[in-house]
């Protein structure tokens, strides 16, 4: 018999939904905060918490960094807002309040069987296995990373990308999709920055014959194509106004109307977008359709860029080193002291692109087994540099900085300078990219300053 436990503060609903869940044989245990199911139970031993988001004490959503059990959110404050905000921190749903009865039954059924089928393969290989093929990584937010793509990779959810150029978007969105249910289809890619704006929609969604100038016969769409399999779209920012209100379309509607007809065709198209912009930005610039936006930012992964990555660099080195001889049937090399020194110390900007490109030209000049420093020709006096100009500066003696988190820290800096600085200002001396403080200012709750008009 499946256990479940119901977190909900209003005895009455609580009551209810107990009885409902023992009437389709559950068996139900219930707590009224976050604090009292932490103290009572192990939450491991369930097989699906339903917990409400909004508690007295704590939220709902601490309960998933307290257990590996899916942790499905109800509230009755319902919006994409929190939606959104509940399945980025980690749940595997999300439903309204009031539900309905059969809504709420089927959810858990469909919870327990897709998270008992993710479970069943874990073995202890493949959990050390990275499901992305050809990326390295045991650092903590690439192990998160790899949770994270075996997890969504279950479901049909739209699915957005965030990371610097050259960290590997292609590799996580062809990951997800070798892991999904479409996997025996063919995955449609396609660069939206690569494509002239004036063909962009003709490209995605087909046209007829006569359309414009130039369509002399009709023409199916890459979103068509990609019928009953992954559409993976690299780059989104980049896609005109007029694109984007037709994609919104797809993902609404699930059905496409090619350019120049009247009619529509239903598709059946799962949604992998990626970007290294920050899209909200460009909502804010009317530069992106807010409602696509919040379309495709249901499920988000984040790829750290290289430079934050640790001892992942040294590691993902060699590899590229070894698969680089081998690829150039060269005898096998090894980085010298000072080149692995390099190596860890420069910023890389271009990230794991620029690494392969700088380790490949290495290797075609080496003429011994031991690549040098001088080899890899890394500027590394401007990256250190670039890193110490991007530091935070040091606070003062009087300030009692040993006391405060990271994210204590964070929150003052950015509250006592943003009348100040602009955000490139605020990133710069904090360290970061423009991109993490704004997911920093959402996570702790920290609007921008408005715009004072003029």
């Amino acid at each position: 018999m499946n256990q479940v436990l119901v977190v909900e503060d209003e005895e009455v609903i609580r009551n209810a939904l107990k009885r409902l869940l023992e009437r389709h044989d559950y068996q139900v245990s219930e707590a009224g905060t976050v604090k009292e199911s932490l103290e009572k139970y192990d939450m491991d031993n369930f097989d699906v918490i339903i917990s409400d988001l909004r508690l007295p004490g704590a939220p709902g959503t601490d309960l998933i960094k307290a257990t590996k059990t899916p942790v499905l959110i109800m509230t009755s404050y319902s919006s994409i807002r929190s939606a959104i905000d509940s399945m980025k921190m980690g749940a595997v749903d999300y439903i309204a309040k009031p539900f309905e009865h059969n809504e709420i039954i089927e959810t858990i059924s469909k919870i327990i069987r897709e998270h008992s089928r993710e479970e069943k393969p874990a073995s202890n290989e493949e959990e050390h296995e990275p499901p992305v093929h050809g990326m390295i990584g045991s650092c903590p937010q690439m192990m998160e990373l790899f949770r994270r793509i075996r997890k969504v990779a279950q479901t049909n959810s739209t699915v957005l990308i965030n990371g610097e150029s050259g960290t590997g978007k292609e590799l996580v969105a062809r990951a997800i999709h070798n892991l999904s249910s479409r996997q025996d289809q063919e995955m449609i890619s396609v660069n939206c920055a690569a494509i002239p704006e004036n063909l962009i929609e003709s490209e995605l969604f087909g046209h007829e014959k006569g359309a414009f100038t130039g369509a002399t016969a009709t023409r199916t769409g890459l979103v068509e194509a990609a019928n009953a399999s992954t559409l993976f779209l690299d780059e989104i920012g980049e896609l005109p106004l007029e694109a984007q209100a037709r994609l919104l379309r797809v993902l609404q509607e699930n059905e496409i109307r090619k350019v120049g007809s009247v009619q529509s065709k239903k598709v059946d198209v799962r949604l992998v977008a990626a970007t290294h912009r920050d899209l909200k930005q460009l909502v804010v610039d009317g530069n992106f359709r807010e409602d696509l936006y919040y379309r495709i930012n249901v499920m988000t992964l984040l790829i750290p860029p290289l430079k934050e990555r640790g001892n992942d660099i040294l590691e993902l080195a060699d590899a590229i080193l070894q698969r680089t001889c081998t690829r150039l049937k060269t005898p096998m090399m090894q980085f010298s002291d000072s080149a692995s020194r390099a190596i860890a110390s420069y910023t890389w900007p271009g990230n794991v692109r620029e690494l392969e490109n700088a380790i490949e030209r290495a290797v075609v000049l080496a003429e011994g087994h031991e690549i040098g420093e001088e080899l890899l020709a890394i500027d590394n006096e401007a990256g250190k540099a670039a890193l110490e100009s991007s530091q935070p500066e040091q606070p003062t003696p009087a300030e009692p900085i040993e006391e405060l988190s990271l994210e204590d820290y964070f929150q003052r800096f950015v509250l006592e300078h943003q009348d100040t600085m602009n955000e490139t200002q605020l990133a710069k001396k904090l360290g970061i990219s423009r991109k993490c403080l704004w997911e920093r200012r959402q996570r702790f709750g920290i609007p921008r300053k408005k715009k004072q008009a003029v």
